[in-house]
């Protein structure tokens, strides 16, 4: 019968086909349930995992005093500095501002619990409020908007321009025309060579030097991602002094070490010098002081903290590729790659299994093109010799459609014999023909089935 091993083939086919769509349809499930897949270009390895009040850091040892007694320090005092403050602020230009009104200043320490915090907003009597450096009083809140701004802010704590700016606004004074009050660029100075000699020797060693009064030991886990080369040098020194000029250390380390990444650290402020400045350097400090101005202004986060979340961003815009250096090397993960087609192959598989098996179905309703054209006793002949042969295979379940198909037969050969016209015999042959593929499908012998068995026949 030399229909069988194409037979073979399409049931192979078709029970193939459905295999591979339980199989890509069951890693897709387990795939999209653990909800691991990225198929993103470059994913940074930098961490966005949210951590909650407290556990980075951000709260000091400070506390402040009840409401009441703030009141009455308030009361007492146009400018009130209570103990851990850091903010600076020029008292004079503030005074002078105030000029004969009744505002009052509160200055309140960084890193202070929400109920603290609380405490510091009731206190009724205080015009501004000067939390870490945030600055807010009535409705508004006062915030720098460049670069010069939040360099002032978190390198030096100088807030005076912020506070006069509030001032004028509270009694409705400010124009469109207004700056911050006040110059916000830095007054800088070159290092001498006491203060540079050490900076420069630490980094020729380890890379690294701390200044007196910093918070940071050792670098943060993100140096390893934002410079992979390991030629970066950082410089960490405290919060400066507002009222004198800064020791420009960035410039002068950049031309001590020509072609290295240069981190300078004041305060909470991270300055960049080096390769690539002009592609990454402005983009970074944007991104993080604009996103981070208002936890840096009211929180103390150790530098390590603050440095670590710059060179974050840093490893963020790497991977984007807004700068021109190699990504990390990632391994080769065939799942993320052929994630997205997933869902197209096990479409196509069900569509494979789907028109097989209505081919199946409908098969044996079509007869072979020679037992069209009225070979109608060949056609006898043949169903009978299938009928002989498959009834020695049957059990109970095809007694019932053999025997109906074995009249359908004896049926169909007499009216042969009687010369009845050709539609009516055919019809019994159909008949015959159907009982005997159902006989075939009990027996579980397809080779049994009339259209496969008849091609054999004639082949």
């Amino acid at each position: 019968m030399t229909d069988g091993p194409a037979r073979v083939w399409f049931e192979w086919l078709r029970w193939g086909a459905l295999g591979v769509a339980v199989v890509v349809l069951t890693i897709f499930l387990v795939v999209q349930g653990r909800a691991t897949i990225d198929v993103s270009y470059g994913q940074s390895p930098s961490s966005a995992d949210p951590v909650p009040e407290g556990e980075a850091g951000e709260l000091s040892d400070a506390t402040v005093p009840s409401v009441e007694e703030m009141t009455r320090m308030v009361a007492d005092n146009q400018i009130v500095r209570l103990p851990g403050s850091i903010a600076h602020i020029d008292e004079d230009r503030v005074r002078a501002e105030i000029g004969g009104t009744d505002a009052r200043i509160l200055i309140a320490p960084p890193g202070l619990d929400e109920d603290e915090r609380e405490r510091v907003r009731e206190v009724e009597n205080a015009t501004v409020r000067v939390l870490g450096t945030e600055v807010s009083g009535g409705l508004y809140q006062a915030v720098p908007d460049d670069f010069d701004g939040w360099r002032k802010r978190f390198a030096t704590g100088d807030v005076t321009g912020s506070v006069t700016l509030l001032l004028r606004e509270l009694r409705g004074e400010r124009t469109e025309d207004d700056e911050d009050g006040e110059d916000d660029t830095i007054a800088w100075r070159e290092p001498t060579a006491e203060e540079f000699g050490p900076v420069a020797a630490d980094l020729r060693e380890t890379g690294l030097h701390t200044a007196e009064g910093s918070t940071m030991d050792a670098l943060p886990e993100a140096a390893a991602t934002a410079f992979p080369d390991g030629d970066a040098l950082y410089a960490v020194f405290p919060q400066q002094e507002a009222d004198q000029p800064v020791p420009d250390y960035t410039t002068a380390l950049a031309a001590e070490f020509p072609d290295r990444p240069i981190v300078v650290m004041y305060g909470s402020w991270v300055e960049y010098r080096g390769p690539y400045e002009e592609d990454f350097a402005s983009v970074v400090t944007a991104s993080i002081y604009g996103q981070l101005n208002d936890r840096l202004s009211k929180y103390d986060y150790p530098q390590s903290n603050v440095l670590h979340a710059y060179l974050n961003r840093v490893t963020d815009v790497r991977y984007a590729g807004l700068f021109d250096r190699p990504l990390p090397y990632q391994p080769f993960d065939p799942l993320r790659v052929t994630m997205p087609a997933l869902p197209w192959i096990f479409a196509a598989c069900v569509l494979v299994f789907l028109a097989l098996s209505v081919r199946a179905v409908l098969r044996p309703v079509t007869r072979p093109r020679q037992f069209q054209q009225g070979h109608t006793a060949a056609r006898l002949a043949g169903l009978t010799a299938l009928a002989i042969e498959v009834s020695a295979l049957t059990g109970r379940d095809g007694d019932t459609p053999l025997t109906r198909g074995l009249a359908a037969l004896e049926g169909a050969r007499k009216a042969l014999n009687d010369k009845l016209p050709d539609q009516h015999v055919h019809t019994l042959l159909n008949q015959a023909e159907a009982e005997l593929d159902d006989t075939a499908r009990a027996v579980g012998r397809t080779d049994y089935r009339p259209n496969v068995y008849l091609q054999g026949r004639l082949a």
